[in-house]
């Protein structure tokens, strides 16, 4: 059961399911020769990954919590015009990771010469998983929050707290509503209530909304960074490593802003919040430090290490997309207000395009 209190839930159970999977990726090695390793020193290694570790945990974790901190600031405001910028500049960062960067990479895996015929070249399986994923996305995201408005409204009792409120209850236990006007109070008991309880059911339907798509968007976004943490752990390379620094650093603080932006307007305790804006900084750092040490053991070029990668990484790709065009960008495109405003519509168009064209240019490094 997921509490809207406790995030994590989500995150733990995966994240438990996944770190049990690395010890099957350093098994057999299949008949491709992995890539030569360079005779840089361990020493050298280890700086250039323990800098890593530092630079993307700070770039994220700055990234993360400029949005949430940001809340005494006009701009992140979520009423503020700007916002809308911010957000559709986010979304298309997280939209191009999803195509870009980790559905290609899965594609990749899966379709290793290093893996067998049947049944893995026989089938477009990353496509497949992507698809999987986009629709088992959408089923949690809709019962999640038909669950926790049914949970809500049970528990949103009204309360009375005069004469005439309990006339009115009465009323409505004997199955009638009573609309009355008392000329002593000056005031009409019945369409008022209505008209508030609606309003108030609204926002709570609302807000609900928006956690259950900061969690669901979190899994998506953690799960890939721990892979992708791993490889870079596990690396020998130093070419590979010094190119994957500079992008991901990039990558941890664009992907935390459009993370954050969700994560504040969720408005969830402090004491989740502090929770989510950690799982997401050191998904990827904790990612490097597992892969530092299977370095020794893991080959990148075994078929179980492949395939684990391949899943994992399609299925990223497939909550990712889904978020980033369901639940952030048309829920954000199809507002009101952005719709009655052409210049701010013409902004946020702009600031998508920049996000998702700067978001792929990386992709020639990472």
């Amino acid at each position: 059961m997921i509490n809207l209190h406790k995030p994590t839930i989500f995150l733990l159970i995966f994240l438990h399911f996944l770190l049990l999977s690395i010890p099957l990726s350093v098994s057999a090695e299949c008949g491709c020769d992995s890539e030569p390793k360079t005779s840089s020193s361990a020493i050298k290694l280890l700086k250039y990954k323990v800098g890593a570790v530092l630079s993307i945990l700070i770039a994220g974790g700055l990234g993360v919590s400029l949005p949430i901190l940001g809340k005494t600031i006009s701009v992140f405001h979520p009423e503020n015009n700007l916002f809308f910028i911010i957000k559709a500049f986010a979304g298309g960062v997280i939209l191009s990771t999803g195509f870009v960067h980790i559905l290609p990479d899965a594609y990749e895996s899966l379709t290793s010469p290093c893996l067998s015929q049947k049944p893995w070249k026989d089938f477009p399986f990353t496509g497949f998983f992507a698809m999987l994923a986009a629709i088992l996305t959408m089923m949690i995201d809709t019962f999640a929050t038909r669950f926790y408005q049914r949970s809500h409204f049970r528990k949103a009792l009204p309360v009375y707290d005069d004469h005439d409120d309990k006339e009115m209850m009465q009323g409505e236990h004997d199955g009638r509503v009573h609309v009355h006007t008392h000329a002593r109070h000056g005031h009409a008991h019945g369409s008022a209530f209505t008209s508030d309880a609606t309003d108030s059911s609204s926002k709570n339907s609302e807000l609900i909304r928006r956690r259950v798509v900061s969690q669901v968007l979190e899994l998506g976004i953690v799960v890939h960074s721990v892979i992708i943490g791993i490889s870079l752990g596990a690396s020998e390379s130093i070419k590979t490593i010094k190119p994957l620094v500079a992008a991901l650093t990039f990558h941890q603080f664009f992907e935390g802003m459009g993370l954050g932006g969700c994560i504040s307007q969720a408005k969830f305790k402090s004491t989740s919040i502090v929770t989510m804006v950690l799982f997401f900084s050191l998904a990827t750092p904790s990612g490097i430090g597992i892969g530092i040490g299977i370095s020794k053991v893991y080959k990148e070029n075994s078929p179980t290490a492949l395939i684990i990668e391949g899943i994992f990484n399609s299925t990223s790709a497939g909550i990712l997309i889904y978020m980033a065009l369901v639940d952030l960008l048309a829920a954000d495109f199809m507002n009101p207000k952005l719709q009655t405003n052409l210049k701010l519509q013409l902004g946020a168009n702009f600031s998508l395009l920049l996000g998702s064209g700067f978001m792929s240019l990386l992709a020639k490094w990472a």
